[in-house]
């Protein structure tokens, strides 16, 4: 192995917004780069890795104001459940910042004005936009809904037609209507600055940079060429970018502009310096070094669905604000569920939290990950029978079986000690295993993943091809081969350490209990040559992973098992139920047939904000709901509730509902679901009619089960 210099390396992943929990796609992404991270640190290298939540734009802003808290408060809650998963799957991050924090709110300041003052390259222009004037602000395309200039279908969105698929301008809507308020918006001009990426000058800096040998991948790449050659081959396709919204909004007021803001776009990828420098600010390194070192490397690993940000105008920000630009942006594609996109009303989302607290271990996901993952842009398919039997095959029955067929003679029969005075370079045992340590290396480095867990896995079946042949458990029957037995089982052993090696970028957790069993400091990529000690003494074999139960398959995938909901008197306390006498059912409806959980778990009940509420012209029954159900949209809902509530006490609460009904056109539009209530048989002899309101604490999205 030849040795090379230390790097010093910087590496980010995409900043996730910070409105959600992370899925498991953003869990995905941070695997594929620690892997990475952990690799280049075996080697020797420095590696400051780094992240943080993406905090402003309009949708956390209504999103708070709906919650009763401020920006900071709801971003604040979003950033308290981190930990969990992160340390849940061993994501080694350095840094885990905010893109509200002071150090992105100066950056992104340094930044605009070095593109304004001295690169020329910030222009402004009065365009008209839909404008809210109830809410008092403009209106982005997924708050605007109306008729489809089309075909006619209503509540459809500003920007295209979920019926006919057409693509339109939000002012080509019929009967605009805020999805925000329900008010009719107005045209109103605005002022707005933008980034001149079609100048000449940034369309060549990015063919330079973009088409430099190694660069990008080849897919993306070609997709570069798209984008900066247009149409004819010759001129570029790019148009200058809108990089400011109108007040009100959460994020980062643009200098000398008030009332002026950074589009979230602008300042979102400066979080990535912003982190860094936070984590050296608090370290005592010096960032505005390190950025300007020649010798640093930066590294972003990113979705396939924000290339066109991070290859165009990151880089342009960067280079034309006299900044390092990235080596290189690692791009991957997006993870589905037996070969279909990831849907949580459909069931086929994977929750990290969920698969954690199952108690499914976290390096099965990592190691099956791993084995899907290459250094091309390719969706990577979770399929539960495909990851049951890799994770049972692989890591069990060839890597871990190693250990188990040979540590317990080492510590029962033999103290402990391990011999390797027959570990010459010329042993043909361990030079066939230490020869691949070079092809990996270059795997590792290209993010070939998928390759080197199968080169790895081609090594244990070479190990436990020596076990079959040399049969320790037979050896064993003799005292006269105990010799014979120590080394064999000390081969094994040392094999097995070897093979702990190469893992160690997919498995660090599992890596660190066979160092404690082995007694040896932590494994770096350069051990691969040094054996075991001659004599040296080793723990007791301890249980390192078990196999993958296929029921935890059907609980991931399945709800909890669903939670019979009481009447408040019948839940005060458990004693109560013995004094309280059944509820009479004389004004209630009888129960229906009874059914399966399978009938059961095809509903998906969701808890969603009431956005906005108003009444419905010429129906004496109906309000028109506008519902956050946590999915980066807003749902038009109609429901019979006006009998018993005003539409203004509803605003802001919320409530359960049903959100995979199939959409439903009603006289006054399309109705996107159906919220939850309870009546008696006879509404009018009744109290009224009750809509459902979870426990505080529940949040859009939530599934209720």
């Amino acid at each position: 192995m030849s040795a090379t210099s230390p790097r010093q390396l910087f590496v980010t992943t995409a900043l996730p917004y910070a409105n959600a929990a992370f899925h498991i796609g953003h869990i995905m992404e941070y695997i594929q780069a620690d892997i990475w991270v952990r690799f280049q640190r075996m080697q020797g290298h420095e590696v400051h890795f780094v992240c943080a939540d993406d905090a402003h734009g309009a949708p956390i802003m209504i999103a708070a104001e709906n919650a009763g808290v401020t920006p900071q408060e709801f971003v604040a809650r979003i950033a308290a459940g981190r930990a969990q998963p992160l340390d849940g799957f061993h994501i080694a991050f350095d840094n885990w910042h905010s893109t509200d924090g002071e150090e992105n709110h100066a950056l992104s300041k340094e930044i605009y004005r070095s593109l304004r003052d001295n690169a020329h390259l910030i222009t402004s222009k009065t365009i008209e936009q839909f404008f809210d004037p109830v809410k008092n602000m403009f209106l982005a395309d997924r708050y605007i809904k109306g008729e489809c200039p089309k075909c006619g279908a209503k509540d459809q969105y500003g920007d295209s037609c979920e019926v006919c698929g057409a693509v339109y301008a939000p002012t080509e809507l019929k009967n605009p209507y805020s999805a925000l308020s329900g008010a009719v918006p107005v045209m109103k001009s605005s002022e707005h600055f933008f980034f001149k990426l079609s100048d000449h000058k940034c369309v060549e800096f990015l063919r330079e940079w973009a088409f430099t040998e190694g660069r990008l991948q080849p897919e993306v790449a070609n997709k570069a060429r798209e984008w900066l050659e247009g149409k004819d081959g010759k001129e570029s396709g790019l148009g200058d970018w809108d990089i400011s919204r109108d007040a009100p909004y959460f994020g980062i007021e643009i200098p000398d502009e008030p009332g002026k803001y950074f589009y979230v776009w602008l300042d979102a990828p400066i979080g990535y310096l912003a982190s860094l420098k936070n984590y050296f600010d608090r370290t005592g390194r010096d960032f505005d070094a390190f950025m300007a070192d020649p010798d640093t490397e930066q590294y972003h690993f990113i979705g396939k669905d924000i290339t066109y940000f991070h290859t165009l105008f990151w880089p342009a920000m960067l280079h034309f604000a006299g900044r390092k630009v990235p080596n290189n942006v690692f791009v991957h594609g997006f993870i589905t569920v037996s070969g279909e996109k990831m849907s949580k009303s459909r069931g086929t989302g994977i929750s990290p939290l969920r698969y954690l607290d199952i108690g499914m271990n976290p390096e099965w996901l990592r190691y099956y990950i791993a084995a899907k993952l290459s250094a091309k842009v390719e969706d990577v398919d979770f399929n539960p029978d495909d990851f049951i039997a890799r994770v049972n095959s692989d890591l069990i029955g060839k890597y871990v079986n190693i250990a188990s067929r040979s540590a317990g003679f080492i510590t029962k029969r033999f103290g402990g000690h391990v011999v390797t005075d027959w570990a010459t370079t010329s042993d043909t045992f361990l030079f066939s295993l230490r020869d691949v340590a070079d092809e990996l290396h270059g795997l590792y480095e290209g993010r070939e993943y998928g390759k080197a867990l199968r080169l790895i896995m081609e090594q244990a079946d070479r190990v436990n091809a020596y076990v079959d042949a040399n049969k320790p458990w037979e050896l064993a029957k003799n005292p006269d081969n105990d010799a014979r037995l120590q080394e064999v089982c000390s081969r094994l052993l040392e094999a097995f350490r070897i093979l702990t090696l190469y893992l160690k970028p997919v498995l660090p957790a599992l890596a660190q209990q066979v160092e404690t069993m082995l007694d040896i400091a932590p494994l770096t990529w350069s051990d691969v040559v040094m054996p075991l000690p001659h004599n040296h003494v080793v723990k007791p074999f301890a249980h390192l992973m078990q196999r993958v139960d296929p029921a935890m398959l059907d609980a991931l995938f399945e709800p909890p098992v669903p939670v019979v909901v009481a009447t408040a008197a019948a839940v005060v306390a458990e004693d109560a139920l013995a004094l309280a006498a059944p509820t009479a059912a004389a004004h209630f409806a009888p129960l229906a047939d009874e059914i399966k959980i399978d009938d059961f778990v095809k509903i998906d009940l969701r808890i969603a904000r009431i956005v906005n509420c108003v009444a419905v012209d010429g129906s004496k029954k109906l309000l028109r709901l506008t519902l956050d159900v946590g999915e980066g949209r807003l749902r038009n809902v109609f429901s019979g509730i006006k009998s018993s509530y005003q539409p203004e006490e509803l605003i802001g609460k919320l409530t359960v509902m049903v959100a995979n009904l199939a959409p439903r056109e009603m006289k006054f539009g399309v109705s996107e679901g159906m919220v939850l209530a309870a009546s008696s048989a006879n509404e009018k002899a009744s109290p009224g009619i009750y809509i459902l309101t979870p426990w505080p604490g529940a949040e859009p999205g939530m599934r209720v089960s």
